[in-house]
């Protein structure tokens, strides 16, 4: 059996690049201290955004509404930060920012330990930021002890 190991990368298309490059510049590379760089695909221009765990990249979006977060496909995304803190940090920052985002809360219906925030990008999208709860670092630390 091969183990995916994580997410290499993930495309979400924008219907406003200048838009979105400008949120996902405050949120992406100003608060969660990704890289960005940017390169033509197909004679199109992307955005990319990139950690030392995955990419993402923003393309020009070719036709359709704004998307739905209850239509069949993409609910929502979530970062995932080291701590309730960084929760907290990131929250005051994009605020600081002019994101509009949730206050960063506990979530006991998700996990004991379950703290988020959430926002939306320009085109709908939403996205949620949350803490290494326990249960995660336990099952990362014990995988191989865990029964299939």
């Amino acid at each position: 059996m091969v183990e995916v190991t994580g997410i290499d990368h993930i495309y979400i298309s924008v219907s406003d690049l200048t838009a979105s490059e400008a949120f996902y510049n405050a949120v992406l590379r100003d608060v969660l201290g990704f890289r960005q760089n940017r390169f033509e695909l197909a004679a199109d221009l992307h955005v990319q955004y990139y950690n030392r765990h995955f990419g993402y990249v923003l393309r020009p979006a070719k036709s359709g509404p704004v998307h739905d977060n209850y239509a069949p496909g993409l609910h929502h995304l979530c970062f995932r930060v080291h701590t309730i803190a960084d929760v907290q940090t990131a929250a005051r920052e994009l605020a600081e920012r002019g994101i509009s985002c949730t206050a960063p809360a506990l979530y006991p219906d998700y996990a004991p330990d379950y703290w988020a925030t959430f926002l939306y990008d320009p085109d709908g999208i939403r996205l949620e930021i949350t803490n290494y709860r326990q249960e995660r670092q336990w099952r990362h630390d014990h995988w191989d002890d865990q029964p299939a």
